[in-house]
């Protein structure tokens, strides 16, 4: 009989039980690791939204941070017409860039202030996820003048009157349809401006001034030395035939000899000097991509058109929120979402901004979607101020 071999090894239960705690460790490391890439992502993504929703805010500071630059204190005025329900019996008709439709700036504000709010004028926004602002997203627009074509690296269109004998060759016909610059040394050459990519183009607003007044105008055409003024203009800034608010309402006047005289345009101009201004319009775009909402933000009445018909640059995405609030130079009325009775734009010493943006994709741990929000105030260093110690 053959003795028995003892064998070593595991036995059946034994190799079962280091299988089950070997895929237990397993698990927990897949699991860890798993864990740890969501986090990732999550990390990236907050990063990704961080990174857009500083871009739309910096931009909108820096536009808000100009605001008022080279703009006449009270404003623009603007074509205006008698008649309507103002309490100034008189109206206007100016166009307001817009993110589909139409809208017109205030009836009642016969002059175009540096800094316009837009309560509730931009899209109601609903999430993928059914989470939806209460409310209508917010339009702004403000106004500043383009340094570019002042003088800081060539003759400015400022540097001397359009009409002037140091520009001879320079005038402006008796409908303000036509503006011819001198391209004589020290006077503006539009090449000079082109040359540095500045170039003036149709849809550019351009401001006169004079020593009876300022008026402005939308360029609708450019040839040469030569500035055109179409009516039927995207703003309506050139109807030279309305009773206020013209270019002609800033020309020469002769005046009868009747008591009291009556004075009325007579084609000519005093010396008269142009500056290029930027109307910049920001608001949220829903209709290009529904899901990925842009931030838009439009200069004058240009920019490029997208796939849906919005105009304007986007400068962020997959947005969800803008609004507005305003703050007064009383140092009382504050966190106004709009214009309160008393009150005009040209008394706002400062803007809040709220952006509210999601992440592009949803979370994998719950499925839902990332949130992030920024605020912030900015200043208008170009509007009203207000001394709070009047005594020192």
């Amino acid at each position: 009989m053959k003795k028995r071999i003892r064998q070593s090894g595991f036995t059946l239960i034994e190799f079962m039980i280091a299988m089950s705690v070997a895929l237990l460790a397993l698990a927990a490391t897949v699991l860890a690791f798993r864990d740890a890439t969501n986090a990732n992502k999550n990390v990236a993504a907050r990063q990704d939204m961080s990174d857009n929703i500083r871009a739309g805010m910096n931009l909108i500071s820096q536009d808000l941070l100009q605001a008022g630059t080279g703009i006449p204190t009270g404003g623009i005025p603007v074509p205006s017409f008698s008649g309507g329900s103002c309490a100034s019996g008189t109206f206007s008709n100016v166009n307001r860039p817009m993110p589909t439709g139409t809208a017109k700036f205030p009836i009642c504000n016969m002059y175009l202030a540096a800094i316009e709010p837009g309560n509730a004028m931009g899209p109601l926004i609903t999430s993928p996820d059914s989470t939806s602002s209460p409310t209508n997203t917010d339009i702004l627009t403000v106004l500043y003048q383009d340094n570019l074509s002042t003088g800081s690296f060539q003759v400015g269109m400022d540097a001397a009157p359009i009409n002037s004998t140091r520009c001879p060759a320079g005038s402006i016909n008796s409908n303000g349809s036509v503006v011819i610059f001198d391209s004589s040394a020290g006077c503006f050459n539009m090449a000079t401006l082109a040359a540095n990519g500045v170039q003036i183009n149709a849809g550019d607003l351009i401001l006169f001034s004079n020593a009876n007044g300022n008026a402005i105008q939308t360029v609708t055409s450019v040839s040469g030395q030569q500035l055109n003024f179409a009516r039927g203009d995207f703003f309506g800034f050139n109807q030279t035939g309305a009773p206020a608010g013209t270019l002609v309402q800033i020309q020469n006047t002769t005046c009868t000899t009747a008591s009291p005289p009556v004075c009325t345009p007579n084609g000519t101009y005093p010396p008269t000097t142009a500056t290029r201004i930027w109307m910049i319009s920001y608001y949220l775009d829903i209709w290009t991509d529904p899901a990925h909402v842009r931030l838009i933000r439009r200069v004058n009445a240009n920019g490029p058109t997208s796939s849906a018909g919005v105009m304007g640059s986007p400068v962020g995405e997959t947005l969800e929120n803008l609004q507005f609030t305003f703050n007064f130079n009383d140092g009382v009325t504050s966190n106004q979402p709009t214009v309160p009775t008393g009150m005009t734009e040209n008394l706002i010493r400062s803007v809040n901004i709220y952006l509210g943006t999601r992440s592009t994709n949803r979370a994998t741990q719950d499925g839902q979607y990332l949130r992030e929000n920024f605020q912030t105030q900015v200043t208008l260093r170009s509007m009203s101020y207000f001394n709070k110690y009047p005594g020192s």
